[in-house]
């Protein structure tokens, strides 16, 4: 089976030099996305967010009260709180940690107010090789989370389509046809391997699943991040910061994997204002209010419709459109419609058509931000940004230099002991 480039957490993260040292305020993407600002509106309170992952730390400071009953999917011994690496840890407190560590000043979500469904399943992280029903158990997870009334399913996990058994993608496509058809919003990582062969990863290239790729602190689509017509959207992607299970606590982690935990918080947090929408409309308006590439209309195979924008979509949202109608195209064909196994991601049916999108919606009390580094902890080039414009530029586009606006100083850091969790094929 072939293996997949895994998005994982890379090298240390700071400790507090001084008392009032804060995880927080290394979470760039937090100021980038304009959190604090989202948080005076909605937390994400009300809906809950099923994680498909690896186990989960259930009793890490930051994540306390934020996890339900789970399900173990996986056979493996030691249920949901049983873990080989940080990964789960790390999807969950991207999406709801509450930063309740360090005296309020540890990692926070995207949306905190959410609450987290666990369900795990056998992706290697317990130091067996992966199951030959990998798609089988995410199928059964997606099955379970719709049972219990989770509108968002985020799923950091794929397997290349080319090793991928035919039947058992079909099986999967159908389940996620229902979930959609029963209400649930699912979106998954579209995988690392952009470039060792850029091959399309399921679920994340299946209909009826939102594909999420990963840009950089400057909006920049990540050279890892997989292209493709299965790109619907992008989110922060490089230099996440998140609760793990390391010794520290704390985590630097990349990958599509980290993007598509902040666009499943990002969902969580309009469909938390507004609950009488369905997931047809909460994907619209997420999608008519990306940040788009170059500041275009139109979508592109890496960055999709654009950045996930929030902020935007909860202060003006336009409209929502037909609540029975997808926004993504290939979500009208058969439910065993699953592209071909050997399909490169550039062949793949796109499942991001979306007819007549709305004109972007323009941030414009946002400007280009001064950066202040972190010195002495996180990996090299961390950085803060504050009061960003989050749009998104094209792969291998120079970024804009900084210029104006002021950052408060972030203090001086020493490095921890951090252990980087083993590589895992299935990862995203």
């Amino acid at each position: 089976m072939a293996l997949l480039a895994a998005g994982i957490v890379v090298g240390p993260i700071a400790a507090p030099a001084v008392a009032d040292d804060s995880i927080r305020a290394a979470q760039w993407h937090l100021d980038a996305m304009h959190a604090s600002e989202m948080w005076k509106v909605t937390k994400g309170d009300g809906i809950t967010v099923a994680v498909i992952d690896g186990g989960f730390k259930l009793d890490h400071p930051d994540l306390v009260g934020q996890f339900l009953p789970g399900k173990d999917f996986s056979g493996s011994p030691g249920g949901v709180a049983s873990y080989g690496d940080g990964h789960g840890t790390m999807m969950a407190s991207l999406i709801a940690g509450t930063g309740k560590n360090r005296g309020g000043n540890g990692a926070y979500g995207l949306a905190p107010g959410a609450k987290i469904l666990p369900l795990k399943i056998d992706n290697g992280s317990v130091g067996t090789a992966v199951t030959a029903d990998f798609l089988d158990q995410i199928g059964q997870a997606v099955t379970y989370a719709v049972d219990q009334g989770a509108r968002v399913i985020s799923i950091s996990q794929g397997v290349s389509a080319v090793t991928a058994i035919p039947a058992d993608s079909a099986k999967l496509s159908r389940i996620l046809s229902n979930a959609r058809a029963k209400g649930a919003l699912v979106l998954s990582s579209v995988g690392n391997s952009a470039k060792s062969g850029n091959l399309a990863e399921y679920p994340g290239a299946l209909p009826n699943v939102v594909g999420v790729g990963a840009v950089d602190r400057n909006g920049t689509v990540t050279e890892e991040s997989e292209t493709g017509p299965q790109v619907a959207l992008v989110a922060p992607g490089q230099d996440t910061i998140a609760a793990c299970t390391a010794p520290s606590g704390y985590c630097t982690g990349h990958g599509t994997s980290d993007a598509t935990a902040l666009a499943s918080a990002s969902a969580a947090l309009i469909w938390s204002v507004h609950k009488e929408w369905t997931a047809n409309q909460v994907l619209r308006v997420l999608i008519n209010t990306a940040g788009r590439p170059n500041g275009g209309d139109i979508r592109t195979n890496d960055a999709g419709w654009g950045a996930v924008r929030p902020r935007i979509a909860l202060t003006d949202p336009g409209d929502p459109g037909p609540a029975d109608v997808s926004p993504l195209a290939a979500d009208t064909a058969s439910p065993a419609a699953v592209p071909s196994a050997s399909a490169p991601a550039s062949s793949v049916p796109s499942p991001t058509g979306v007819a007549a999108p709305a004109q972007p919606k323009v941030d414009s009390s946002s400007g280009s931000g001064s950066t202040v580094p972190i010195v002495g902890g996180l990996v090299a080039g961390l950085v803060l940004v504050a009061g960003v414009v989050f749009v998104v530029v094209r792969r291998r586009k120079s970024a804009a230099e900084p210029s104006g606006g002021q950052v408060p100083p972030v203090p001086q850091q020493q490095p921890m002991d951090v252990v980087a969790p083993e590589d895992n094929p299935y990862r995203t």
